[in-house]
């Protein structure tokens, strides 16, 4: 690990700016959804839905391949190249001329999005062992910039073009999107730098003549007990990430034909859920640090109770209400993937989020063809709040079921012997802008 102070603060702000454009790549198409389905043709909006599901089976099935990439490989290369195939996917959707090629566009954006988690949450935890559900909350702020970024550009370049170009008006800030991207991968390319591996008992590695190698065994938990309290978890959060796909989905078409909102307006209500967690990620990533499992649960409960109380607002009532959710839901990531990555040996963290991202993911982000389809069955109800009640409350019981994966991960760390104080880092006394 290197001992460098600049090299671990440049990383983390790389990171951080590779995160926003992981999640911006994700969001961008919310407020674009009634645009897509008129200028592809398609016969429901569940199919214009239907593209960010695409889009996120192609983020989580190879989640696991891309943990044992991490594990193994430089960290740097992958972090580039997920980022080079995530624009590429973007700048092929711009131009796609039917609703096939849009299919194998969005996919190869969200295989190209696979790369990141694995390689850098691993990266972040090994460079920042002490404070590390602060540091991850500094590189979510990333994510909280891309969340906020996607739909809010999407929706004002729609704002500008619509007039003239129509109903393709939804493809050049697609198109330039996916060209920025790829001047970022230059760009991290020349300034990023490659960490040394970690040694020693807390890595897990076989030393057989002096030389590290990956550890080998086939099993990621030894015994079946911490396999079936990962899955236990896994599931529990796919509940979370479903809920909150969800409210980008769901609420995206509940603004536009419950409330009358533009997509423009749409875009800046739904950016409004990640601009607060530019705060909340890294405040709470510190709280974490002194208390993981009673701060998570806390963000969690109170989300689930502003999820409940979403549709009976009143329009104007919307944004704010968005600020609020946003705050406290986007702070439970930093402080859930604090406690994996503190939950097993370095060695393995990738392959473990990877294989957790994969399970959980691809039921949580089932979300967005689901409530496309939903959505469509409620006919003329989709026309009036009320007919978004039952829903709503729906997803904010799965948010508090949720909760349950905090035990288990607890309890994964205690069984695999790294329930203990984390070492004090003497340099981050000396330099503040190191989490601490």
């Amino acid at each position: 690990m290197s001992t460098d102070p600049d090299h671990k603060t440049r990383t983390l702000w790389l990171a951080g700016v590779l995160h926003a454009f992981t999640h911006l790549y994700q969001v961008a198409l919310l407020p674009l959804y009634l645009l897509i389905q008129q200028d592809l043709k398609l016969v429901s909006v569940s199919q214009a839905t239907l593209l960010v599901t695409v889009m996120m089976a192609g983020y989580f099935l190879p989640a696991y391949p891309m943990g044992m990439a991490a594990d193994r490989f430089s960290r740097k290369k992958l972090l580039a190249g997920g980022l080079a195939i995530n624009s590429l996917g973007f700048v092929l959707l711009s131009v796609a001329p039917n609703y096939g090629t849009a299919l194998l566009a969005v996919f190869l954006t969200g295989v190209g999005g696979s790369f990141y988690h694995p390689a850098a949450t691993a990266m972040v935890a090994r460079l920042c062992p002490v404070g590390t559900g602060k540091a991850l909350g500094l590189v979510g702020i990333g994510a909280s910039v891309g969340f906020f970024v996607g739909p809010l550009f999407a929706g004002w370049r729609v704002g500008m073009l619509e007039a003239t170009a129509g109903a393709a008006a939804w493809r050049q800030p697609v198109l330039e999107l996916g060209v920025l991207g790829l001047v970022m991968t230059a760009v991290f390319l020349w300034l990023a730098q490659d960490e040394a591996r970690q040694t020693g008992p807390a890595s897990r590695t076989i030393q057989t003549a002096g030389e590290n190698k990956p550890p080998t065994s086939a099993s990621l938990f030894p015994t079946p007990a911490l396999w079936g309290f990962f899955l236990l978890a896994a599931c529990a959060f796919s509940l979370r990430d479903f809920t909150g796909s969800s409210m980008g989905s769901l609420g995206s078409l509940f603004l536009q034909k419950a409330h009358g909102y533009s997509p423009q307006l749409t875009g800046l209500a739904l950016s409004g859920i990640f601009l607060a967690s530019a705060i909340s990620n890294p405040l709470f990533g510190h709280l974490s640090d002194h208390g993981r499992m009673k701060w998570a649960m806390l963000v969690l409960l109170v989300a689930a109770a502003v999820v409940a109380l979403f549709p009976h607002m009143p329009a104007a009532a919307m944004i704010p209400t968005y600020l609020v959710y946003g705050f406290f839901f986007m702070a439970s990531y930093p402080m859930v993937e604090a406690a994996l990555m503190e939950a097993v040996p370095d060695a393995m963290r990738g392959r473990v989020f990877g294989l957790f991202i994969t399970f959980g993911g691809l039921i949580g982000n089932a979300s967005h063809w689901a409530v496309g389809a939903w959505v469509k069955h409620l006919g003329e109800r989709a026309s009036a709040p009320e007919g978004y009640f039952t829903g709503y409350a729906l997803l904010a019981g799965l948010l508090v079921v949720s909760v349950l994966g905090l035990p288990c991960l607890h309890a994964i760390r205690k069984r695999e012997h790294l329930d203990h104080p984390p070492p004090v880092d003497d340099r981050a006394a000396h330099n503040p802008q190191l989490p601490t």
